[in-house]
């Protein structure tokens, strides 16, 4: 007997898998449908029944679903009891429990039947599913999880065995039919197994015979959703009609504010468009008393938010004020800022076992300490409660509840959400737990945003607010500003999904997430009362939330951590008023027991020095700052973690200098404290610290540790929705193809003008575009706009990316940043966790840090100082030389030497193309020019090089506008280039104080207009007292507010100079051991390693390959003074290989490959490790092996190098096991080395690509290097000039390359074409091919074959249209095979020869060459006489891409003043050879082949030829 059945229910459980036992998870039952079947399939009864909710209600989700109301439940169904003693007589009577996804059906009755203690065998029962892998392999529906196929639902099994539809009813009478008729049908085709069904092939061939054809049995079924209506129809009519509220018993609320209490900004991640200045300003614009702040699970946005109100609040007061002053009426309105976070209310927030995301609940925060307690909740949700979300529970609520508001939230809200899916019961239950926890403090949220859903919800919101005292409040959960930034909305959430906006809203597979209607958007007042017109008290309340909250700033000076000073030091009164007058004595003593050391002898000059910094480092009230950092860096020295000398401002302060903070002498160099501290302002010092990017990691535990985890943590960053960014999300869910997405993106300017955005290019009138962009992106621009103007979908897709444009899209963790705080740091501001950190992660970012009272610390990793650290232990390992670079001489000869001859690469910050370029025109002779260098070599500066290095070179008078600028302007030329320079000359002309120059510095850098409208006439007047000329002081005055804008900080330029400075004396000394460093530390990019192998090359050192007798981790030096290669440098090969190999490498070098097998630790090294090694040449010097023998295979699925690993292996067990034999006796068992396979060796080709595949780059060699012939001289152009194809329109051009990842394709009308890719030196390019073309040369698209291409651009196809041109074409208009180039294109040679080198040796050696080579081609000579001579040339000053680099702006007020790039042309002389006379002599007699061997040998013989 089959019992097949189906339940209809009030709902989903929470838990899938909790026991039946548990009855709050498991939901009740509301109908029951059943039919009994005997062996044969026969039906012996069938029976449906409603079900009388007894103490519960049925949810509105249910009855959206099923169509069951609880009323036509109470009318029509029947008590459980009594149903449950029915069906448990038709389960005696059943062998099988039978059912679609039965499992949850036996779930839901067990718990029934758990819930009346009535005793059942239900659960006990075999079961037999409809829905199994076994009917979803024979369905095969793509989306299963794991890759599987998808479990099929009743609709789709139904479909698929009888091929027509049936829609599925939720009704339990319907579905049991269905699922009967699906059963019987799979019993006949015998798709269940015997395990499931254990019967014998008679009763399958009995039950075929006894069901020719399954069909349904035809009951009749009622449609419950009707029914419910009809229902509730005939109860409305009933109802009273005097209890109708009349409109004119509403309280009038026109006059009552409005105050949005509940809004998502972005930095709700990819759910909200709303940015807090865009929030902040429509508040003001509706003339709204408050605004909140309610972003999803975090509260990155609220001091952003405040800061910006109370910006407002400032300006709007002063407006007011000057209003009533004048006698009229304050018209800007004043806005209370409400700061709030939506959280996910679990229920045991620490439980990671099982997915429970909770409720969305909306906190609120009524003051400072309400915020703070809001904050302790947003940490512990990041910090203990993540699990897909970041989760709280109401333990965490109970703990920190004071000073906060409760709104019940939108439908995702516990009580809404429970009235929705579990209940009225459990709602009301929900929301006593609420109102007993926050009392008054907890508002009803009703929302209204014109869904059926809400309106259901409502009705019950409304009755519960009047049963229990709890006011209502009306909210809108805002998620974008404007109604018609709805669908941008909706494309942000598909960014968040990964989903295409055509993926219908909806809930489970083929369906995505989306809000229901556009209705979700920052209403008007009036909109909103008019929403709420029947329930004027859900905007009356508002006002009394508004009035409840406090303003509160979230901005306070910084908080340092205590710092243990030694008790002599030590001040009772600071622990009475927190004064600093301990840490002041002991920073004083530090700093003169350092100067001692640093000076010797304390001068007049150098006391006053430091008496002056102290006295303002104690008005500052930061003497902690200076002892918390020194004590870190003192530290790093001792861990052996190398310390930049400084960076910034702060290496003018001789204090930092005296304390090792610093390691540049201020003193010597003239750099300014003020600079760095403006005695004038109090102000939070600020250093930035270089650790060698290896230590550094160190130097931060050091700090976790002496100050406890729970007291640093990382700062945030906000990772932002960039132009372009914005265009492509847009495009992939709009599914705009995405040539043409990668087409809108490139008009897109490289470097968006400051202050300019995609929706202001959109806005801005042509002109003014025209004046923001470069003139070769104007017209790129231009077009961007005239397609977003236009209706097609790549036009919605630039008017919806505008609207993304900004939002936040990630976060991250800034790089070097770290926060220290007194006491825990949630206490100050609410944090994060990040995957690859351990530590806290501040919520707020950066730009507010320091305002929020964060102690921020910059621990910067600087790779140059690894790099020194590498050349000095590489320089101790070979020559045994102990190096100390705090001890260069600063006049070393041989260094200024390699910056005059510009050989720089490699060398920090002087690396550029331009800036070698600049240095071999200046010949830098003194540490000042290298300064002035790196001062100068910037956008703006830039142009001021010429001038600097004429007057350098004595070929331009150095003027001074006063004989007073000369002291301070001599050492730059008389050139204003560092800031520093523009406050000394205003100290000495005009008396500034130190303060006033360093306010001037400020303002000259940032263009502040009034501050230097103030200061000019105090300057002028001031210098005129000192007897210097009003005129020239003009002169000067304008000057300088040219030039300071680009002046730089002379300090940061010092220190970095001097880096550099470390480095050239390193590579001009040691060039071997410094290339080997600047290749390990360039390791992990693979394009640096190839760039500086070719230095290497120019430099005449030799790289050798990687070799297991000689290589370490990272490049060394050998004992041929060549480079040879790391092993960390091969993918695969892992540090603890490496280690192991190195570390038995010390006992003898390895003999053989089964040497090394038998030595190293084989659990370290693993066969990729040996494999990789292998491929990369790594056992090349194991002279009996070539690289083909390790991988060749006997016929056994063996190669040789596994065989070689085995022996390894076996050999050490042996080993091992008579070690711990019980005599300790040697085993006398020999095991057999393998024997090495004979094979051909891997051709050049073969032996390179693999030594590729492992390096990332060809190391002994390059395929080309066979055709550099054909390269060089039938080749016409580079692979990368084809990426911009404009230009070269027109024109026939001709390369070389490899072919590789070839793909051949067919189109639609099956006509074939291929993708293919050249590979030339150091450039790759993917081709197209189509049509006859294709036919033509398919057979040369073979991987790794070597191919000659000629091709001709032309233009692309115009648009009928629009008439724009689409991108350039290439033509293929011959292929043929590179080695064929030379014999079928080199028809003549030309030797050219200068007279002075004519010699009668020469002659005889090539006559002997030519005659090894005779054939049919002519030679012709050309005797040269050669002249050297100079001339002037216009040369064009331009700035390469390298110094936009960060590293070279200091991170301070200079960011903002990026100076527009300025190009000028400058006379220059040079010295070139000319060719005086030429003699052109061909030869009659002598006819030869040319061939690679003839080229070869000229090439040896440095004889310089041309072909054809």
């Amino acid at each position: 007997m089959y019992l097949i059945f189906d339940t209809e229910t009030t709902g989903l459980p929470k838990s899938w898998s909790a026991p039946i036992t548990d009855t709050n998870n498991w939901p009740r039952c509301v109908q029951i449908a059943w039919q009994l079947h005997d062996d044969m399939g026969n039906l012996i009864e069938h029976q449906d029944y409603l079900i009388k909710p007894e103490g519960y209600n049925i949810p509105f989700d249910a009855e959206r679903i099923h169509g069951i109301s609880t009323e036509l439940a109470n009318q029509e169904g029947f008590g459980l009891s009594e149903i449950l003693e029915k069906f448990n007589i038709a389960l005696s009577k059943s062998k099988y429990i039978v059912g679609q996804n039965v499992g949850f059906d036996v779930n839901i009755m067990g718990c029934e039947f758990h819930r009346f203690g009535i005793a059942t065998d239900l659960t006990k029962m075999p079961i037999l599913d409809t829905c199994t892998e076994t009917t979803a392999l024979l369905l095969k529906l793509p989306g299963g999880r794991g890759g599987k196929f998808k479990l099929p639902t009743l609709t789709e099994l139904h479909e698929y065995l009888f091929q027509e539809k049936f829609a599925e009813a939720h009704n339990a009478t319907a579905d049991v039919e269905a699922t009967t008729r699906c059963f019987l049908e799979l019993v006949k085709r015998g798709n269940f197994n015997s395990n499931e069904l254990p019967v014998s092939e008679e009763y399958y061939t009995a039950f075929k015979t006894n069901n020719p054809v399954v069909k349904p049995i035809g009951l009749k079924h009622v449609n419950l959703k009707q029914a419910s209506a009809t229902l509730r129809e005939k109860l409305q009519q009933q109802l009273p009609k005097d209890i109708e509220i009349l409109p004119e018993n509403l309280e009038d609320v026109s006059d009552v504010a409005f105050a949005h209490l509940h809004n998502h900004s972005q930095f709700s991640v990819l759910q909200s468009t709303i940015s807090i200045p865009k929030l902040i300003e429509n508040t003001v614009k509706q003339k709204m008393p408050a605004v909140a702040l309610t972003d999803i699970g975090n509260m990155m946005g609220a001091f952003q938010f405040v800061s910006g109100i109370l910006n407002h609040n400032k300006s709007a007061e002063a407006k007011n004020k000057e209003l009533v002053e004048a006698g009229e009426q304050p018209t800007e309105t004043i806005i209370k800022p409400i700061v709030g976070c939506e959280f996910f209310v679990c229920n045991n927030h620490k439980d990671k076992s099982n997915k429970d995301n909770g409720y969305q609940v909306v906190f609120l925060a009524k003051n400072k300490k309400g915020y703070h307690n809001l904050a302790k909740l947003s940490s512990k949700a990041y910090t203990d409660g993540f699990y897909y979300v970041p989760r709280i529970d109401k333990e965490l609520i109970k703990q920190y509840k004071e000073d906060i508001i409760v709104l019940t939230g939108s439908l995702y809200g516990e009580v809404p959400n429970k009235i929705l899916n579990l209940g009225e019961n459990q709602a009301e239950e929900a929301l006593l737990w609420w109102k007993d926890q926050f009392g008054d403090d907890l508002y009803i949220e009703l929302m209204n945003h014109n869904q059926e859903d809400e309106k259901a919800v409502n009705t019950t919101l409304i009755q519960f607010s009047k049963k229990h005292n709890v006011k209502l409040i009306a909210t809108n959960n805002t998620f974008y500003i404007n109604k018609e930034d709805a669908n941008a909305h909706d494309i942000l959430l598909c960014v968040k999904d990964g989903e295409k906006q055509a993926t219908p809203i909806g809930r489970g597979r083929g369906y995505r997430y989306g809000l229901p209607n556009q209705e979700y958007y920052f209403k008007s007042g009036d909109e909103m009362k008019q929403l709420f017109a029947d329930l004027p008290e859900a905007i009356i309340n508002i006002q009394e939330i508004v009035d409840k909250i406090e303003i509160y700033s979230l901005s306070r000076d910084v908080l340092l951590p205590k710092f243990d000073i030694p008790e002599q030091f030590q001040v009772p009164e600071d622990l009475e008023d927190k004064g600093v007058r301990g840490e002041n004595a002991y920073l004083r003593h530090l700093t003169y027991e350092g100067a001692k050391k640093r000076y010797g002898e304390i001068t007049d000059a150098i006391k006053e020095r430091i008496d002056f910094e102290l006295l303002t480092i104690s008005n500052s009230g930061y003497p902690g700052y200076f002892l918390i950092v020194q004590d870190f860096i003192a530290e790093a020295r001792k861990m052996d973690v190398s310390v930049g000398p400084g960076r910034g401002s702060a290496a003018g302060s001789v204090v930092a200098y005296c304390l090792w903070i610093t390691n540049i002498d201020p003193m010597l160099y003239n750099l300014l404290f003020e600079r760095f501290l403006n005695p004038d302002r109090v102000s939070m010092p600020d250093i930035d610290i270089d650790f060698d990017d290896e230590g550094r990691g160190r130097v931060m535990d050091y700090v976790i540790k002496k100050y406890g985890s729970n007291q640093v943590a990382q700062i945030i960053t906000y990772g932002k929705m960039a132009t372009k960014s914005a265009i492509r999300d847009t495009a992939r869910v709009l599914d705009l193809p995405l040539f043409e997405a990668d087409r809108i993106a490139k008009l897109i300017p490289a470097m968006m003008p400051g202050k300019w955005n995609l929706a202001r290019f959109l806005s801005e009138k042509e002109e003014e575009v025209k004046k923001a962009v470069r003139s070769d992106e104007f017209d790129r621009v231009k077009e961007l706009i005239e397609i977003a103007n236009q209706g097609e979908l790549s036009g919605e897709t630039i008017q919806q990316a505008k609207i993304l444009e900004g939002s936040l899209r990630n976060t991250g963790i800034h790089a070097c940043g770290v926060i220290i705080t007194p006491d825990d740091i949630t206490n100050f501001v609410p944090v994060t966790t990040a995957k690859d950190s351990d530590l806290y992660v501040t919520q707020f970012d950066n730009a507010v840090a320091e305002s929020a009272g964060l102690l921020k610390m910059d621990f910067l990793g600087l790779k140059t100082l690894t790099l020194i650290k590498d050349t000095v232990k590489l320089v101790k390992y070979k020559r045994n030389i102990d190096l100390d670079p705090d001890a260069f001489p600063i006049d070393d000869k041989k260094t200024y030497e390699l910056f005059q001859r510009g050989e720089t690469v490699g060398i920090f910050q002087y690396e550029s193309p331009g800036m070698q370029k600049y240095l071999k025109d200046l010949k830098p002779t003194v540490f000042g020019d290298l300064i002035a260098m790196n001062a100068l070599y910037r956008p703006g500066p830039l142009e001021y090089i010429p001038s600097f290095v004429r007057r350098k070179n004595g070929l331009e008078p150095i003027a001074y506008d006063l004989g007073a600028c000369e002291e301070y302007l001599a050492e730059t030329y008389g050139i204003t280039v560092y800031q520093e320079q523009v406050m000394l000359l205003s100290q000495s002309l005009a008396g500034f104080t130190k303060g006033d120059a360093d306010v001037l510095r400020k303002a000259m850098g940032k263009k502040d207009k009034p501050v230097l409208d103030k200061m000019k006439p105090k300057f002028i007047a001031q210098a005129e007292e000192k007897g210097h000329d009003a005129k020239i002081l003009e002169k000067i005055w304008k000057d300088w507010e040219a030039f300071a804008s680009y002046a730089f900080n002379k300090s940061h330029s010092t220190c970095y100079a001097w880096i550099a400075y470390q480095t050239a004396y390193l590579k001009a000394h040691y060039p071997a051991e410094y290339m080997a460093a600047v290749l390990s530390n360039n390791m992990n990019d693979i394009k640096s390693v190839s760039f500086f192998m070719e230095e290497c090359k120019r430099m005449g050192l030799e790289v050798l390959g990687p070799d297991v007798n000689e290589s370490f981790y990272k490049f060394t030096v050998n004992d041929n003074n060549a480079i040879r290669f790391g092993m960390g440098a091969i993918k695969g090969v892992g540090e603890n290989a490496v280690k192991t190999i190195v570390e038995v490498r010390r006992e003898g070098r390895y003999k053989s490959i089964f040497d090394l097998a038998k030595r190293i630790d084989l659990r370290a090294a693993n066969k990729k490790a040996f494999e990789n090694l292998a491929l990369a040449g790594g056992f090349d010097e194991f002279g009996d092996t070539h690289r083909a023998q390790y991988f060749h295979t006997d016929g056994d699925n063996s190669t040789f190098l596994e065989k070689a690993i085995r022996f390894g292996a076996k050999f050490q067990e042996n080993e091992n096991s008579s070690q711990v034999s019980l005599f300790g006796d040697a085993s006398d068992v020999q095991i057999t080395e393998p024997i090495v396979p004979p094979c051909e060796e891997w051709n050049t080709l073969e032996k390179l690509s693999r030594e590729k595949e492992v390096v990332g780059i060809y190391i002994s060699g390059h395929p080309l290097d066979d055709y550099k012939f054909e390269m060089k001289y039938f080749c016409n152009t580079k692979l990368q000039a084809l990426h911009n194809l404009e230009p070269l329109v027109g024109k026939n051009l001709s390369f070389g390359g490899i072919v590789s990842n070839v793909q051949h394709r067919t189109t639609q009308q099956n006509k074939g074409w291929a993708t293919f890719n050249i590979e030339g030196y150091e450039e790759s390019f993917e081709f197209r091919i189509f049509n006859e073309e294709y036919l033509k040369f398919r057979h040369y698209l073979v991987a790794n074959q070597f191919v000659f291409v000629k091709i001709f651009v032309k233009e692309g196809w115009a648009n009928k249209d629009t008439g724009k041109k689409s991108e350039p074409r290439i033509n293929f208009t011959h292929l043929q095979s590179l080695q064929d180039v030379l014999p079928d294109f080199a028809k003549k040679l030309t030797i050219q020869l200068p007279v002075e080198e004519l010699k009668e040796q020469l002659i005889s050696k090539l006559n002997e060459l030519f005659s090894y080579h005779q054939g049919d081609f002519n030679v012709t000579f050309e005797l040269l006489e050669l002249e050297k001579v100079k001339r002037f040339v216009k040369r064009e000053i331009e700035i390469d891409d390298e110094i936009q680099d960060e590293n070279l702006i200091e991170i301070e007020d200079e960011a903002e003043n990026n100076a527009e790039i300025i190009i000028e042309n400058q006379m220059e002389e040079i010295e070139e050879t000319i060719i005086k006379n030429k003699l052109e002599m061909p030869s009659r007699k002598l006819k030869i082949n040319i061939s690679k061997d003839l080229l070869e040998g000229l090439e040896r013989m440095q004889i310089n030829f041309k072909l054809n």
